[in-house]
């Protein structure tokens, strides 16, 4: 999907909203949950800033209509940073576009997290390989950092400086685990996030398809696996700035994702299913709310 008009449209708060609610349930994704428990207007906007990045996902990943065509690939990337300013400046034309632009109204969504996630979906649509560190750090920022810092602001969560480090923090975490997960899956694409220093550090090729059946392939896990637990500890040391009900819903992000680390930790040569159920979802926030983080 691209979700752009090719011309202005009037609003329709109904009816975009309507849009937005479509996408969010074609994911199926169980983040839903944590959506769910916010009061309806920061629903709303992190429903639009979810739809957001799953459009540009989608893109980035050839699995919109346009496939895998880098041209029209980044044609689609470039139309959705003119959308981003056009909702910046109260002049959206897509559905997606008007309800992103009631939140950066509402909530003060940085223009400037928008575009660095843009970033990071043509640093994916050109195949990362074998990153180096510095790489990584920097795709990290703009996939899920962005969406870290994005997020907060719509839960009413943000606190300035403690919040950027809970928020970078835990997308690292985040994404650091779904790297170690899908290995095999991103391999399928051509990609390759194992960054250069871990392949090295294990003995590892830098071909996709070699690495998802090499031997070392468990070590280098582990060895990634460590940097994604130190990112979770360092989130969960700004869990105390923030007011417990504000920051729940990416604790029920957290409390999943560091479960799923643990069961890889335990066996790196296991590859767990993809997604987990959402009573999976709710038993790790338990867990996280439970020692206190």
């Amino acid at each position: 999907m691209t979700g752009l008009s090719s011309a202005d449209r009037a609003s329709d708060r109904r009816a975009d909203r309507a849009v937005v609610r479509s996408i969010v349930a074609a994911s199926g994704s169980s983040f839903a949950l944590g959506m769910s428990i916010l009061p309806p207007v920061r629903r709303d906007a992190i429903r639009a800033v979810y739809a957001f990045c799953r459009i540009v996902d989608d893109i980035a990943d050839g699995d919109s209509p346009m496939g895998t065509d880098p041209a029209a690939c980044a044609a689609a990337l470039d139309a959705w940073e003119e959308e981003i300013v056009r909702a910046h400046g109260g002049i959206p034309r897509t559905a997606v576009g008007a309800e992103l632009a009631r939140a950066i109204d509402r909530h003060d969504l940085p223009q400037a997290e928008f575009l660095l996630l843009l970033d990071g979906m043509r640093m994916d649509a050109a195949c990362i390989v074998a990153p180096s560190g510095e790489m990584l750090t920097a795709y990290i920022r703009r996939v899920a950092g962005s969406v870290g810092v994005l997020s907060m602001h719509c839960f009413g969560a943000w606190r300035g400086h403690s919040s950027e480090r809970f928020a970078l923090s835990l997308a690292r975490g985040l994404q650091l685990t779904n790297i170690l997960r899908d290995v095999a899956e991103d391999a399928r694409r051509g990609r390759l996030y194992l960054p250069a220093h871990v392949l090295r550090g294990a003995g590892l090729p830098d071909d996709p398809k070699a690495a998802v059946d090499h031997p070392a392939l468990p070590r280098a896990r582990a060895i990634l696996g460590r940097e994604a637990r130190a990112a979770y500890a360092e989130a969960a040391l700004e869990i105390p700035s923030h007011s417990r009900a504000r920051l729940l819903p990416a604790l029920m992000m957290m409390g999943p994702y560091e479960r799923l680390l643990g069961r890889m930790e335990d066996d790196w040569t296991v590859v767990p299913p993809r997604r987990s159920g959402v009573g999976k979802l709710i038993d790790g926030t338990r867990r996280v709310l439970a020692r206190g983080g």
